[in-house]
């Protein structure tokens, strides 16, 4: 195989970020018919719309801060960088959270959103994976035999970890039934900021650490700090505070 792949032209990382996209609101529609809700749809649709502005500045955000040693250069400041995958999580998050305290809403209202997270999340990682060194989402180079190619010799093909870790936080979440709400939104989140600094050790592709750490891996120490803190889940079951027009 030969890196970067395309399809027709059109780069593999844009169709499979359009993928992730349309699979995750896809998934979110059946979660919320399949297991309720916590919150009323009008609600629910401003939350999304809230965890999209945020997790679009959070990705961004990280991402500068990922480059940060190519800001001022003859690098225009809107091509630093990309997007972040922990950011986005981490800014959605918090778009949510303040959209929560604007609406008057208490309970705690991640849990629908954990399955579309990780399908739409793997789905993304095929395409950094077929976009090769350009997506700069790679590990060091291997002797293993698993070591991929992408033009440069074989290396750690981290976007495919990043794919069975996820699907082994699903598989976990799937067997662990908790009736506390949050809860499972919660431990996917610890889960998932504790892989990502254990794998990002590992990757090639950021020329900016603090204190050793990397920005990602120091987002996600934060992250692991307000989801052991203020991030705790709620003590009410969902079907308590389910609405009937989910």
């Amino acid at each position: 195989m030969e890196f970067p792949v395309d399809f027709w032209g059109v780069p593999a990382h844009l169709v499979f970020e359009l993928l992730g996209y349309v699979a995750g609101f896809f998934f979110l529609m059946r979660e919320r018919r399949l297991h309720g809700d916590t919150v009323d749809s009008e609600n629910r649709a401003w939350l999304i719309l809230a965890a999209l502005v945020g997790a679009l500045f959070g990705a961004r955000l990280l991402a500068l801060l990922e480059h940060s040693n190519e800001i001022g250069s003859d690098i225009p400041i809107l091509f630093v960088g990309g997007k972040t995958i922990v950011g986005g999580l981490l800014g959605g998050t918090f778009g949510i959270e303040i959209a929560k305290k604007m609406l008057g809403i208490t309970v705690r209202t991640g849990d629908v959103y954990v399955t579309p997270l990780i399908i739409s999340m793997a789905i993304g990682r095929i395409g950094c994976f077929l976009t090769g060194l350009p997506d700069a989402t790679y590990g060091y180079h291997t002797d293993l035999p698993w070591g991929v190619d992408f033009g440069d010799g074989p290396r750690h093909p981290t976007q495919l970890y990043g794919i069975l870790a996820l699907g082994a936080i699903w598989a976990f979440l799937e067997k662990w039934e908790t009736p506390i709400i949050g809860e499972r939104f919660q431990t996917f989140m610890v889960l998932y900021l504790i892989w990502r600094i254990v794998v990002d050790s590992i990757k090639d592709t950021t020329p900016v650490e603090w204190i050793g750490l990397t920005p990602i891996q120091w987002a996600c120490v934060l992250g692991l700090v307000w989801f052991f803190t203020y991030g705790k889940p709620g003590e009410r079951s969902i079907e308590d505070v389910t609405h009937p027009d989910v």
